[in-house]
């Protein structure tokens, strides 16, 4: 999908940038003059100005579109809010098998040192219909760079062309592949991890049961950043945080309905693994939150189930944040320390001596 921006898009993307720089008081003083604080907690400056800023764009909220429209629009504000492209070693472009023809997919390797690094296997969010390799090829990057592993991302398909369940069986197919030709992409076999946001958490979260039932390779990690795990029912944070902060509720439910063919599909734990009977076995998993999102609380009780099931799990809410957080670590100190943290869960989880 093409990100270049428009004479106006540029110009509005120079002016966030500079408002963004300026003083925390300042940012406060734009975004409405006083810190926002709910269910205990205080909604980061720079986090408070993004969502002021774009609720005053001008811009149509991509749910009151059709999804090529909306695709374009997430598109524009995905490139408008994107850094300088982290120069690395090796990106390139290929595609694998798929279990409905070629998968595309970016392989991202950050140094040239012939070392054979863990491998992970990326899933984009989007809500299963917006977004691809493009709009989360920042986020990819960072985690390359500054993990030191090589990431393989996935362009799985997406709804509702596409509709449930398309992409998990995109997402495991290729989480198979990768496994079976991680020495071809420079990688170690068994240092290979799935990892993803929001409604890629989802998929990883799916992918990472899957592959722990089936007589093939398993994860040796998952990542989570701020999944989806349960699209059965709206859990307390979805009042908390219904509107105003980056993701809402009306987009939730305008994901829900492209992806899912009929209401009981959402009981189908590759939908909801919240809802899965059994989550014993299954790879460690780092689960991340973001302190003002609707989806917080259906993360966090997933990682709660995680380790009830006996799985190691670390769980992590980053209490000033919005969703989105993991598109722009390069924005502000509290999106990259939030990222930070996640390169280095990676890096500690995929270790030589933890194999």
């Amino acid at each position: 999908m093409d990100l270049e921006l428009g004479a106006r898009d540029r110009i509005e993307s120079a002016i966030a940038r500079g408002l963004l720089r300026l003083p925390a008081t300042i940012q406060r003083l734009l975004s409405g003059g006083r810190a926002i604080r709910i269910d205990g907690q205080e909604l980061d400056a720079q986090m408070q100005l993004v969502c002021f800023l774009l609720a005053h764009s001008g811009h149509r909220s991509f749910e009151t579109l059709a999804p090529p429209q909306a695709r374009a629009e997430v598109s524009r504000t995905a490139a408008a809010f994107a850094s300088a492209p982290l120069p690395l070693a090796n990106v390139e472009d290929r595609t694998i098998p798929g279990p409905a023809g070629p998968i595309p997919v970016r392989l991202y390797q950050p140094f040239e040192d012939g070392a054979a690094r863990p491998l992970l296997v990326y899933l984009h969010g989007g809500g299963w219909v917006v977004c691809d390799l493009d709009t989360h090829d920042g986020c990819c990057r960072f985690l390359a760079r500054h993990a030191a592993v090589n990431v393989l991302s996935v362009g799985y398909r997406l709804a509702p062309e596409h509709p449930f369940p398309a992409a998990v069986d995109d997402c495991l197919a290729a989480f198979r592949w990768a496994a079976q030709h991680a020495a071809d992409l420079g990688s170690d076999p068994s240092r290979v991890a799935i990892g993803g946001d929001s409604a890629g958490g989802n998929l990883s979260a799916v992918v990472a049961r899957l592959a722990a039932h089936d007589e093939g390779p398993r994860p040796a990690l998952q990542v989570l950043i701020y999944p989806v795990t349960d699209l059965s029912t709206k859990h307390a944070s979805y009042r908390l945080f219904s509107q105003g902060f980056f993701l809402t509720e009306k987009q939730m439910d305008w994901y829900r309905g492209h992806y899912l063919s009929d209401d009981s599909a959402a009981l189908d734990p590759r939908a909801s693994p919240l809802l899965a009977s059994d989550l014993r076995g299954l790879a460690p998993a780092y689960v991340v939150t973001a302190g003002f999102d609707p989806l917080r609380d259906e993360g966090e009780r997933y990682a709660r189930r995680l380790e009830e099931a006996a799985v190691p799990v670390v769980l992590r809410r980053h209490a000033g944040l919005v969703h989105g957080f993991a598109n722009v670590p390069e924005l502000g100190p509290a999106p990259r320390r939030a990222m930070d943290e996640v390169c280095a869960a990676l890096r500690d989880g995929l270790a030589p001596d933890r194999r």
